[in-house]
């Protein structure tokens, strides 16, 4: 199946609201369907120390699924691996790769997003050229980052004043229960890890998020 061109991908990028990182698992290509049928619209593979070539295999098993769904791709950190799979997303952190030498490996078709975790960071991923979305937060402290402080939902209300014109996600300890916070704080896009790879229904999991933050799936 032919890959999206660069104007798909930022308008599929744009229609996303519910995104959702998750790590190896023995059911992924199953788990990762049901998720897709609730309604997520972008699935990262965040295993950390991976070697490339079973990160490859992994996201492959994605990429089908995606395609399948009409959803977006996204890798964590590698360029080399998000340019070697045909990725639409590359997801960098403040300490990886600059977007500028990102770009050099990936081109201009795949989006490349960036973490942010205060307000100067924010302001910046929301300006910085080659940029496409940026997320913020943690707006809960996270085992899956641990020992890095939630500036919380103080942050989603800074960046939701800034009215970014680049879609832009909350990220952090976001559940089904606290999802009515992180929209009155101004956000309509989320990510998620555990709501749904910890959801016995993936699917309904998704569906319910989805539903919390005004959208079908």
């Amino acid at each position: 199946m032919p890959g999206l061109d660069a104007a798909q991908i930022r308008a599929r990028l744009a229609d996303a609201r519910l995104y959702l990182c998750t790590g190896l698992r023995p059911d992924l290509g199953a788990f990762v369907d049901a998720a897709l049928r609730g309604g997520v619209g972008i699935v990262q593979l965040r295993e950390k120390g991976l070697e490339a070539k079973p990160e490859l295999a992994a996201l492959e098993v994605i990429a089908e699924r995606c395609a399948a769904h009409g959803a977006l791709l996204a890798v964590n950190d590698r360029a080399d691996v998000a340019k070697a799979i045909g990725a639409d997303v590359l997801h960098l952190g403040q300490d990886d790769l600059p977007v500028p030498l990102a770009r050099r490996i990936v081109g201009d078709d795949i989006a490349i997003g960036r973490s942010t975790h205060d307000v100067d960071q924010a302001k910046a991923a929301a300006v910085e050229p080659g940029v496409d979305y940026f997320c913020t937060g943690p707006c809960w402290p996270t085992p899956t980052k641990p020992g890095r402080p939630a500036p919380g939902l103080d942050l989603v209300r800074a960046t939701a004043a800034m009215r970014p014109e680049r879609p832009w996600f909350a990220i952090g300890g976001i559940d089904r229960t606290r999802v009515a916070e992180v929209t009155a704080a101004g956000a309509d896009r989320i990510v998620v890890v555990r709501a749904v790879t910890d959801a016995t229904d993936p699917e309904a999991a998704a569906r319910d998020l989805l539903a919390a933050l005004g959208q079908t799936g």
